[in-house]
């Protein structure tokens, strides 16, 4: 038996339980030095580069290692030599990454690994939701099994419960038809009720719980978000329809990936600056570099520690494999806390309170666009022309962007897109919204495709569809040429 195992478990059983710490990035170094000297393979990638850990004393020299990355390091070593001690002792938990980037990634972790991130489920629950003292009922919606949300946010919500808030975890993962059986029989025992999913698939849950009759409003219904990019004329959509009054507090997105569980989490402060950038795209080109609007998120310096190399981001992070100055190539980047309030004061508006805590923006994974024309056609872009009025109704949300070639060799533009069972969908009304909303959002659509190729080529395919939308597999918004 691991006695050391249980000393690590209980003192990280008590700073879980104790109060929040002011963030300290200079851990980092520590963290740095604490791998250098116990992970085998971060061990030989630092000697592979002529790289003496004695000589990182600074945060400077620190931002000058080199970076790491899936293939670059983590498929490159023996597993468990990513891992302490070189053994997979340490860890009580696998996780296997979609595989979205071509390729499945295991990731062990363990009970502490999932207490730090609970942290961030609790910024989440309890400070905006009042979980802390109101009854919920957790319905988590996303897929169980090796993929790492459904059972990692099952675990870190537990750890909620344990520390005494009033929460208690259903788990029908992501089966429509038996969340939508165990909520009327639980839902009006709580106070509350809160749906944790990727976004298409929470969006389905309501849609088809309205058209059977589910009384959302009755449920005070809250949603938790992760793994996509969505609109804020999405999330209003989406907040009618389940009776949501406030959509800046009661709906929360999660930054989160495999390999490190939750980056950061969207607080009032952050939707509501994101609403407002939303009505203002020059602000939002202005402050991004971009009009299209990412993900606004907050992160704690002292858990992931964020970096921006070359318009994508890096992170440091502790874990069942510790990661240091990892690539994960999302678009995106950070911004101080007093930075980008002082931006919002300066053009007349004032956010929600929040934490003072930096933030962080996410455009997505750099290779989910589509090339056409030498513009990059992004699935934000196509999902805003969805979800206009008229159109929202007919499909499910879920589509595929492809770049093909026609008889002649012509590149021409081509999106699938899944109808709503029960529906009839109108491709030529579709095409028409998406070619005016990638113009008006994508000025390197506008300006790089010839004005008669900017009408996409709109295919309907039923919900389903095993080619495109196959059921229980994680969808894919792209196709590579």
């Amino acid at each position: 038996m691991d006695l050391g195992r249980q000393t690590r478990v209980r003192q990280a059983f008590d700073t879980f339980f104790g109060p929040s710490r002011p963030p300290e990035p200079e851990h980092v170094l520590e963290l740095f030095h604490r791998t250098a000297e116990t992970v085998p393979a971060y061990r030989k990638f630092l000697g592979e580069h002529g790289i003496d850990p004695a000589g990182v004393t600074t945060m400077a020299a620190f931002r000058q290692l080199p970076l790491t990355g899936k293939a670059s390091y983590h498929r490159k070593y023996p597993l468990p030599e990513l891992c302490r001690g070189g053994t997979f002792a340490g860890n009580d938990m696998i996780a296997v990454s979609s595989g979205s980037s071509g390729h499945p990634t295991v990731w062990p972790r363990s009970l502490e690994d999932e207490l730090h991130v609970a942290r961030r489920f609790e910024q989440v629950l309890v400070d905006a939701f009042d979980a802390g003292r109101r009854s919920t009922l957790a319905v988590v919606c996303f897929p169980l099994g090796t993929w790492v949300g459904g059972l990692f946010t099952t675990a870190c919500v537990r750890h909620l419960a344990a520390k005494g808030c009033p929460i208690t975890v259903v788990a029908p993962g992501n089966n429509k038809a038996e969340i939508l059986r165990v909520l009327p029989e639980l839902a009006p025992h709580f106070d509350q009720v809160v749906l944790l999913g990727y976004p298409p698939f929470v969006k389905d849950v309501v849609d088809t719980g309205l058209a059977a009759g589910t009384d959302w409003p009755a449920y005070a219904l809250k949603l938790v978000l992760a793994g996509e990019v969505f609109s804020e004329q999405w999330r209003d959509l989406v907040a009618r329809r389940a009776g949501i009054a406030d959509p800046v507090r009661d709906i929360a997105s999660l930054y989160g990936t495999a390999d490190a569980g939750v980056l950061g989490t969207e607080t009032p402060v952050s939707a509501g600056i994101r609403r407002f950038l939303a009505g203002r795209p020059d602000l939002a080109r202005e402050l991004f570099g971009d009009a299209r609007l990412p993900t606004l998120v907050q992160y704690d310096p002292a858990s992931r520690f964020f970096e921006v190399h070359e318009g994508t981001l890096v992170f440091t992070a502790d874990g069942g494999i510790p990661l240091i100055r990892y690539h994960i190539a999302d678009d995106g980047g950070i911004l101080p806390h007093a930075e980008l309030l002082a931006f919002c004061a300066r053009h007349g508006f004032t956010p929600p309170p929040g934490p003072e805590l930096p933030f962080v923006y996410v455009f997505g994974r750099s290779l989910f666009t589509v090339s056409f024309f030498g513009a990059n056609v992004y699935p934000e872009n196509v999902t805003v022309g969805l979800e206009q009025p008229g159109i929202s109704d007919t499909v499910t949300g879920k589509f595929v962007i492809e770049a093909i070639e026609d008889a002649d060799r012509d590149r021409r533009l081509r999106i699938t897109v899944e109808t709503a069972p029960g529906t009839t969908a109108d491709a030529g009304r579709i095409a028409a919204a998406v070619q005016a909303q990638l113009v008006r959002l994508n000025s390197e659509f506008a300006h790089y495709v010839p004005p008669e190729r900017q009408l996409p080529d709109v295919v309907l395919r039923p919900a389903g569809d095993p080619e495109y939308f196959p059921v229980g597999v994680k969808h894919r918004y792209t196709r590579p040429s």
